[in-house]
């Protein structure tokens, strides 16, 4: 769809307040018929404006498009994922604007144009986020592939994205005319680069100075990596190459790193407000970056995005409101038992009927359902539940019926995260006759939501320290699901043992031991959610409550956000 003209249509112009805040993303997740996202820093980064919408934060989403998507994922008889471009049409969906932006790469000029997309709150406020596209026939083709494909490519690639992203995305919305921008918030190094167009935005060069503290007080950066091989670095060879000489050398390895160009110091460098995402996350990235103040603002979902429907007509009888003010759904201790029951059941049945229509998997809808869903990389240990097959076969033949259903996309060059898909193929036949085990092709947004609205209890293993927050086990909990998870990342916090749910391990440990982790599982499920599910359900159905009462309430990006807001937002 192109642009009438007068674009920045009356709803455009309500997010043109004082104190507008800037979001700046490598991935932003707005509908799922725009597969410009990986997992879940794009579900977050959408979750946020779907917030700051409903709650009239003047806010404006940046981030790339992506015509051939992050990948369409098949998985064949052995086990291997095949990979595919994920097709879409952006004219379907988004506004084309008429205006245009330039950056150099190379020392080529970059043209760039921005496609729109309005997400709408509960009240009606709106926030613009804009997509920045360089497929125009002007560029060369190299240049025109660099909005193709989502973390695609080699370092030079990257760069030249992050370039656009961050130095094209400032760019851009001056063009569109926003002229009182507060905060620029970078979710993940990945936009640090904004810092760098704003510092020579700001500086008075003739007096050699470059307005660091000016840029500073602008600058917000949320952290989101627990480790350091996370980081993007690139060698200041690569960067004087793809970037010339955006500011003096000397000035840019002071601020990002002497030896190479660290995206995360340059943006710890040049930001007042800096966060990790959970409490524990806080803590482990203070211990990676000394001598930084980072503080912690907990992930959460957008509540109204995440409950599926048979939870939402439940709350919407028992806690009307709950959308705007998710708070409120620690009011789900006053919803009847067989209500939830029932309300569970008709979402665990159409899981089930789709796993069977999809993999012929012959899944029971009164058996115990495990999920785990998150992107298949190894220190996620989605094969951790196979650690004893032994064991696990005689826990589901004397406690009760287990079925396990996983799904999660491997990136193309993580050959571990594509072993451990083969794994789990591999492991559900050898132990199909006692216990059933499906993989979903292509985790998508959609099938999140099934997964995370339709089994009954939230599997999650990472190695610790790598988990920063996760959000699906949050998903979860909006639908009475109780999570079952390493205590690492958010469920530090959100774990009351027995009451939302179970730890696996200790908090004692700092280090993830496969043995010790692998004994709790499979000791929990034997001796307490087993026996508690299929015996005591009543205290089942208590612990879904408290799942929503407690976690649900508190884990949603309405409370995240104004956190960010308060922190952050409103620094002077």
């Amino acid at each position: 769809m192109e642009a009438k003209k007068g674009y920045l249509w009356e709803q455009t112009e309500c997010t043109k307040k004082e104190n507008t805040i800037a979001y700046f993303s490598m991935e932003i997740c707005v509908d799922s018929g725009i597969p410009t996202y990986s997992g879940g820093l794009g579900i977050l980064a959408g979750d946020t404006i779907r917030s700051s919408a409903d709650l009239g934060v003047p806010m404006i989403g940046m981030t790339l498009l992506y015509k051939k998507g992050y990948l369409k994922q098949t998985i064949d008889q052995q086990g291997y994922q095949q990979e595919s471009p994920e097709e879409w049409d952006p004219q379907e969906v988004l506004t084309l604007l008429p205006d245009q932006v330039q950056v150099e790469i190379e020392q080529r000029i970059v043209r760039i144009q921005a496609w729109m997309y309005m997400v709408r709150g509960i009240d009606g406020d709106v926030i613009p986020v804009y997509f920045l596209d360089t497929d125009i026939p002007e560029n060369c083709d190299y240049d025109r592939s660099l909005s193709y494909y989502l973390y695609g490519g080699d370092e030079k690639y990257r760069l030249a994205q992050e370039t656009i992203l961050g130095i094209g995305g400032v760019r851009m919305l001056k063009e569109l005319g926003f002229q009182d921008i507060s905060r620029y918030h970078m979710n993940e190094g990945h936009a640090s680069l904004l810092a760098l167009e704003l510092l020579s935005q700001h500086a008075h060069q003739e007096e050699n100075q470059w307005g660091i503290e000016q840029v500073k007080k602008m600058c917000v950066f949320t952290t989101h990596t627990p480790v350091p091989a996370g980081i993007d670095q690139f060698s200041y060879e690569l960067v004087r190459q793809v970037l010339g000489e955006p500011i003096p050398y000397d000035l840019l390895k002071n601020l990002g790193g002497a030896d190479r160009l660290n995206m995360t110091q340059l943006a710890l460098n040049l930001s007042h407000f800096i966060n990790g995402v959970a409490k524990r996350h806080g803590m482990v990235s203070r211990e990676m970056f000394p001598g930084y103040h980072i503080d912690s603002i907990t992930n959460g979902v957008h509540s109204a995005t995440w409950t599926g429907k048979y939870f939402s007509k439940l709350y919407d009888q028992y806690i009307p409101g709950w959308k705007s003010d998710p708070f409120s759904l620690r009011y789900a201790l006053n919803i009847p038992d067989n209500e939830v029951r029932d309300a569970h059941q008709k979402a665990k049945e159409e899981l089930i009927d789709y796993i069977n229509r999809q993999n012929d998997s012959e899944f029971n809808k009164d058996s115990f359902t495990i999920g785990f869903a998150r992107r298949a990389t190894a220190y996620k240990r989605a094969d951790l539940i196979f650690y004893d097959l032994n064991r696990l076969i005689d826990i589901a033949r004397r406690k009760g019926k287990i079925q396990f259903v996983f799904a999660g996309k491997a990136h193309p060059k993580d050959y571990s995260g594509k072993e451990l898909i083969q794994k789990i193929i591999h492991k559900s036949k050898q132990i199909n006759k006692y216990i059933k085990i499906t993989y979903l092709e292509n985790y998508n947004m959609d099938l999140g939501k099934m997964l995370t609205t339709g089994v009954d209890l939230w599997l999650n293993t990472p190695r610790k320290p790598k988990e920063a927050s996760g959000t699906s086990g949050m998903k979860a909990a909006h639908n009475g699901i109780p999570s079952f998870s390493i205590l690492d990342g958010w469920w530090v916090e959100g774990c009351i043992e027995g009451i939302t749910g179970w730890s696996i391990g200790s908090t004692a440990n700092t280090q993830s031991i496969d043995q010790e982790e692998a004994d709790s599982l499979y000791q929990k499920l034997e001796i307490n959610i087993l026996p508690t599910y299929y015996h005591r359900q009543n205290q089942w159905i208590n612990i879904m409550r408290h799942c929503i009462a407690i976690n649900a309430s508190f884990f949603n990006t309405h409370r995240m956000v104004l956190q960010y807001v308060s922190n952050a937002y409103l620094y002077r």
